[in-house]
């Protein structure tokens, strides 16, 4: 049986996706053109539509699990037509874990494992990756019911005794709190939403405030420390995703890759799903 993530087909403004058991037919308006199989969809566990919500032959109210990279996830159908997984940041994590490792490899006597800052952590797919890759790891998001979650993810996946700090609060208010504190960090990730709120705080809006949290974070960065930045916000394309960071932390342009977040079907149809831009901090 597959444990894993396909997207399956895509077309008519939706994706058709297989979750561990469970195959979901949810909406995005990127999903243009013919769908490839109707069959497929019609055999859909759980299907998303908007006005109506969750319907199928599962049941919504129960999660279930899925595999990715080696750790094991709970997932749930969730009000907003979410599951508790971004499958395309699995493409990310070898990267963060080439970055930890290198961190590790320029200090092998050190007795502190490298800190990585991780803000709007959600459910813990990325933190789970660094912590088993040997980081210790600072896991924030706004929102106590799902950093819940991630910790039962921690559980499922065999990692409750790594250096985890869960934290429930505002991703800017806890920056801004670590800078005045001093805390430096060998990483940073974040990824933020277009829109959101804070626990007691206002509203985020990327496009107002962004550039003002990157700017924090290079107070909290080490010499050379890594970075890695991705979003799914219209017109937060790669480019302007690594201009981002090159303006807030002062990196060249040659310091910096980028590149979209992006799922491919079986037969080579790729749906685009946000992009990134990260840094190592070498030139």
């Amino acid at each position: 049986m597959d444990v894993g993530h396909a997207l399956l087909d895509m077309g008519g403004g939706a994706r058709l996706e297989r979750f561990g058991a469970l195959v979901t037919d949810r909406p995005h308006p990127g999903a243009l053109g013919a769908r490839g199989d109707p069959a497929a969809w019609r055999a859909a566990d759980l299907r998303f539509d908007r006005d109506q919500g969750w319907s199928g032959d599962a049941d919504i109210a129960e999660p279930w699990p899925i595999q990715v990279d080696g750790l094991d996830l709970e997932l749930r159908a969730t009000e907003a037509g979410q599951v508790g997984l971004f499958p395309e940041h699995a493409a990310t994590l070898p990267w963060l874990r080439e970055r930890v490792a290198a961190r590790v490899g320029e200090d092998s006597t050190a007795i502190e494992a490298p800190s990585v800052l991780h803000l709007f952590a959600y459910t813990g797919l990325v933190t789970l990756a660094l912590a088993a890759a040997g980081a210790a790891v600072v896991h924030v998001d706004a929102s106590k019911p799902t950093v819940s979650w991630a910790r039962r993810n921690a559980e499922r996946s065999g990692l409750t005794d790594r250096p985890v700090r869960w934290i429930v609060d505002d991703a800017a208010a806890f920056t801004e709190r670590e800078v005045r504190r001093g805390r430096r960090y060998a990483g940073i990730v974040l990824d933020p939403p277009s829109y959101g709120h804070g626990p007691g705080s206002g509203a985020w809006r990327i496009e107002d405030d962004l550039a003002t949290l990157l700017a924090a974070t290079g107070g909290l960065l080490e010499p050379g420390g890594f970075i890695l930045l991705t979003a799914h916000t219209a017109g937060f394309e790669e480019d302007r995703l690594a201009d981002e960071i090159g303006r807030a932390l002062r990196r060249p342009a040659g310091a910096i890759d980028a590149g979209p977040l992006e799922l491919s079907t079986a037969d080579g149809r790729t749906l685009a799903l946000g992009a990134f831009a990260r840094s190592s901090g070498g030139a």
